[in-house]
Parts: structure tokens; C-alpha cells; sequence
């Protein structure tokens, strides 16, 4: 059985099944209960996506972000391919004890990811290669689409690593706009570096690996020629604004073979700064194929304001403002992507006025299957893990790969699971 998915199929929409689906058993809230281990109080409902048994009659293929427009309507942004142009912007009509309905609003594009309401109330998508806005409640919201930055990198995905474009509207309403690094670490097949004395990835007036800012000129224009608000960030896709105006970044750091090297990071983005890619990791310590390049201890290098666990992958985060859990209120939420014993996992941090985790001494971080290690190093901080159990359970559950996370206007929150081709609703765990 398929909770949530309207009859038919959209062409070519069909994937190959995940080795393990999500096992239902009750109700969550007035949605089918998943066997997703959470926090006490909480419980994971299934909006849409597979069951065991149903795996072809879906239509989601890889949702990473989503959108509330009201009560019962919602937007997915579906990247469903990471070799062809086969993206879509679902809209999703959502209620209780109803099959969900999936209606394609928008077809054809290309790793569509950031996905937001902009100032003016329509809605923004992020290509690979531009960012357009369109209203979605117009009759034919294709023919509303306007581009509104474009020229954005437009790699194939082996050229370019990180080529999914996010972006968040800065307090000044500029578009503040995450351009990955096409490598892990500015190195050639041979190891050696595509530079000299620096990554010429990461330098230069249209350097990659770093957050672009687009002036707004006026309502629903931005300026087409972009400064750098900070270089050396290797993936920028967890990006937010507090409202105190902190913009905040959560760093995909370098993809090591160490299990437990190195950490990923949290930033406070500041412009003209430097944080440290493809020279420096964790604090303030060299990678090893820019040894020299750069002194990571010095004010060349901005350090993280917090350390997270490594190879996590954190991809979203909001500061949780809803009234659904009140010992929530005010918390950074963040989703762990990461496929390694860290990753796969929803989780709160308590926050200082302007929206920083806040940090301790002997700050631990969850494994699977069990357990918990040390960091061993700070500052780090200490997360409050909201699904404890997310790993992969035959017969019961995959492993969790949480990307976009909102909160509904009922202070639910809301998931996008994309390997698994799932929304998920945390909820209250009502008796």
C-alpha cells in the first residue's frame, strides 16, 4: 500500500526501489505511524512515499525541499534525476485520513533544490544553473516562471560536485546564494594542486566554493552582477537568516576516508571572510594537499563558531518557531543527511540570541547502531537528537536521508526524505 499518492503515474517518474521501505503501524497524528525511533513525545507520520509491497505506484522520486501555502497545500521541489533534466515542483494537497494528492506543476528541470516564498509572495526554485520565481496558484503556473539570477555554474554533475543551487533572502531582502566547490579538495587525479600558491577554486572575482550576494535593486529585481560574501566554504547548501539578521552555514567538509575525520561545521558568515577551503579543516588545522598555503591559526582563516560530528552532511536548518512543541521554541533545527554511522538524523540546538548553536566542554555525538563518541575537540556542539533510531532496520525502516526541513503553520515539522522518496511529519505523539 502507498499512503499519500494520487492514482497514475507520471512518465519516466519511476525509480528503482530502496532495498528496504518504510513499515507503517498506526497512526501519528492522524497519519500512518513509521517505524522511525524518536525522541518521547514525538512521532514520525508518513505523508508520502512507498510501503513494503507498493513500490512502484509512486510518483516521488527525489524530494529535497518543500513549502507550506496554506493549511492544506504544499510545494515539493523533486530533483528526480542527477544525470538528466527530469526535475519537478509538485504541489501537494495534504489531509488527514485522505490519499494525498500530487499534482506536477512545474516539469524538465534541472537538479532543482532551493525552494522558498520570496518577499513579493511567489515562489523561488534554484536550478542548477539559475534561480526563477513563478506563482503557483496561477492557471498555468509554468507560463508565470521568470528568471530572476542566472548564470549560475552549470557543470555536469561529475565536473561539478556541489552544483545545487540554495539560497536564502538575507534581512535586506539580498539574495544570498551558495555556489559549491567543483572538488573536494582543489586537486587534481594525480593529487597535485589546481593552483600554485593558492586553489584558484576557490580566488578570483567568480571564485566557486563561496556564497555569492545579489543586491535587490527593487521590488522583485535583483542586480545582475554578484560580490563575494565569503570564499572558502566548500558546500553551502544549509544555509539560514535569523531574524536578529545571522546568517548561518552549515559546512559539508572534506570527504576523507577517516571515519572520524574531519568535522563538519557550523559558520557565522561575515562578509569578506574567509573560511578556510580547500587550506584548512576543523579549527585550525592544515589539509594535508595545502600544507602552507594558508595560517589556519591566524584571522586569515575564520573559524567555525561550532563543530559538528563528522561526515554528517548537514543539508537544512530553521529555527524552530512553531507552538506544536514549546521546548522547541527558539532551537536550530538541522537535518544529517550523511550516509556514514553519524548521518540520518533530525536534530535540535539550544542557541544563543542571534541564532548560534551554543557550544560545551566533552561534547559527544551519536553513532549507529548504538552509542555515542566524544569530540575530543571544540568548541562543539551538543545536539539534541530528535530521531535516535533512523538507521537502516530490515523489515522496518531504511536508513533515513532527511534533506529540506519546514515547519507547518501547525507547528508540525515537516521532512523531505529524498533516497527514500518520502514527506515525513513529526508530530506530537497524542494518546
Amino acid at each position: 500500500m502507498v499512503f499519500g499518492l494520487a492514482a497514475g503515474l507520471v512518465a519516466g517518474a519511476v525509480q528503482a526501489a530502496p532495498r528496504v521501505a518504510y513499515k507503517v503501524e498506526g497512526t501519528c497524528d492522524g497519519w500512518p505511524r513509521l517505524a522511525i525511533e524518536t525522541e518521547k513525545g514525538l512521532c514520525a507520520g508518513l505523508v508520502a512515499g512507498p510501503t513494503p509491497g507498493a513500490f512502484a505506484d509512486r510518483q516521488l522520486r527525489l524530494p529535497r525541499t518543500l513549502v507550506q501555502l496554506d493549511a492544506q497545500t504544499w510545494l515539493v521541489a523533486d530533483l528526480a534525476d542527477w544525470t538528466r533534466p527530469r526535475g519537478v515542483v509538485w504541489r501537494l494537497t495534504a489531509v488527514p485520513g485522505q490519499p494525498v494528492q500530487l499534482q506536477p506543476l512545474l516539469t524538465g528541470l534541472s537538479l532543482p533544490h532551493g525552494l522558498a516564498i520570496g518577499p513579493d509572495g511567489l515562489v523561488y526554485v534554484g536550478e542548477m544553473s539559475r534561480i526563477f520565481r513563478f506563482d503557483p496558484r496561477a492557471a498555468d503556473p509554468a507560463a508565470t516562471v521568470q528568471d530572476v539570477i542566472t548564470g549560475l555554474p552549470d557543470n555536469k554533475l561529475h565536473d561539478n560536485r556541489h552544483p545545487l543551487s540554495q539560497f536564502v533572502f538575507a534581512t535586506d531582502s539580498a539574495l544570498l546564494v551558495n555556489v559549491g566547490a567543483p572538488s573536494d579538495q582543489c586537486l587534481d587525479a594525480n593529487g597535485a594542486r589546481v593552483g600554485t600558491d593558492r586553489c584558484d577554486q576557490s580566488e578570483g572575482e567568480e571564485a566557486t566554493a563561496g556564497i555569492r550576494r545579489y543586491a535587490r535593486l527593487a521590488p522583485g529585481r535583483w542586480d545582475p552582477k554578484f560580490t563575494m560574501l565569503a570564499r572558502g566554504l566548500r558546500n553551502s547548501v544549509a544555509l539560514a537568516v535569523h531574524p536578529s539578521g545571522t546568517v548561518l552555514q552549515a559546512e559539508n567538509s572534506y570527504d576523507f576516508d577517516d571515519r572520524w575525520s574531519p568535522f563538519e561545521e557550523v559558520n557565522r558568515i561575515e562578509a569578506g571572510r574567509h573560511y578556510g577551503w580547500p587550506y584548512c579543516q576543523d579549527m585550525a588545522t592544515p589539509t594535508p594537499g595545502w600544507a602552507g598555503a594558508m595560517d589556519c591559526a591566524s584571522g586569515d582563516h575564520a573559524p567555525p563558531v561550532a563543530l559538528l560530528p563528522p561526515h554528517v552532511a548537514p543539508l537544512a536548518m530553521t529555527w524552530y518557531q512553531g507552538a506544536m512543541f514549546p521546548r522547541l521554541k527558539g532551537k536550530l533545527l538541522m537535518s544529517w543527511h550523511g550516509y556514514r554511522s553519524t548521518g540520518g538524523r533530525l536534530v535540535a540546538f539550544e542557541v544563543d540570541a542571534g541564532g548560534v548553536p551554543l557550544t560545551r566542554a566533552r561534547a559527544t555525538y551519536p553513532i549507529y547502531p548504538s552509542g555515542s563518541r566524544p569530540f575530543g575537540a571544540g568548541p562543539a556542539a551538543q545536539a539534541e537528537v530528535l530521531t535516535p533510531g533512523w538507521g537502516r532496520v530490515e523489515g522496518a525502516r531504511p536508513q533515513g536521508t532527511p534533506v529540506g526541513i519546514t515547519v507547518a503553520a501547525d507547528g508540525a515539522i515537516w521532512v523531505a526524505d529524498d533516497k527514500n522518496a518520502s514527506i515525513i511529519r513529526f508530530a506530537v505523539d497524542r494518546p
